[in-house]
């Protein structure tokens, strides 16, 4: 008698799983252009002296693109730790090169940095406290940190709790979604409302200037005007939109 065989699901870890070209890497463009018109007014013109810009956790690349034409003549530098990333990065920016968030791993000097923008990567990190503490080394003081994420306590996120659906943005899988609307598997490990956003950040060394929000791409066609009118509450928004400064 032949024994019954079964095929065990390959087991992936996150550095995997953010290997996989299926994953998504980009964002949505009304998220990054709101993000780069907080960080051009806070940097201001290149006239001034260019500014030298790290965008951590680049992604593909695109984030940056957009953000570019706002940050003319300053330098902006990708930075990923994601090999398949950085291939697409060298598409849509000049520099896009490897480092990583923990253990001194970005390959920049102490205090060198004038501004970091930090897109839709905190809710992904198992230790974020440790890349907080990285990204403040290589910020010179009084340098920028502009970090966009999730918003666990986005006006439909509230309406599915009180439903009993596990709410948008959160996963409780890397193989699939259980539980909540959506389909794509992204990743996310944190989540934030924006008091506790707030908190995080003040407590890692940095002076909160100003929180906004943003509307998210994913969002269902008729329910876009809402979620753009939410952005005026930003503990209401589908995206926080963090600026702070090294202290």
């Amino acid at each position: 008698m032949t024994p019954a065989t079964t095929t065990a699901p390959v087991r992936r870890g996150l550095r995997d799983f953010y290997e996989d070209p299926t994953v998504p890497v980009a964002s949505g463009t009304p998220r990054s252009l709101r993000q780069a018109r907080m960080l051009a007014a806070a940097l201001g013109p290149a006239t001034a002296g260019a500014k030298t810009v790290l965008d951590i956790g680049c992604g593909d690349g695109t984030a940056a693109a957009t953000a570019a034409p706002l940050l003319a003549g300053h330098r902006l530098v990708g930075v990923d730790w994601s090999q398949d990333a950085l291939r697409r990065a060298h598409a849509h920016m000049p520099y896009a090169i490897r480092g990583e968030l923990t253990d001194g791993g970005l390959p920049f000097a102490t205090a060198s940095a004038d501004a970091v923008l930090f897109s839709e990567v905190v809710e992904h990190l198992v230790d974020p406290d440790d890349a907080l503490d990285e990204i403040r080394r290589i910020l010179r003081p009084g340098g920028h940190l502009m970090l966009s994420t999730p918003n666990l306590a986005a006006w439909y996120n509230r309406a599915l709790l009180l439903a009993g659906v596990q709410p948008v943005f959160s996963e409780v899988s890397l193989r699939a979604i259980h539980g909540r609307p959506g389909k794509e598997v992204v990743g996310h490990l944190r989540l934030y409302t924006a008091r506790a956003l707030r908190e995080f950040v003040a407590a890692s060394g940095f002076e909160v200037v100003r929180l906004a929000g943003a509307p998210f791409h994913g969002v269902p066609r008729p329910l876009r005007p809402l979620d753009r009118l939410a952005c005026a509450a930003p503990s209401l928004s589908s995206i926080l939109l963090l600026h702070a400064r090294r202290t």
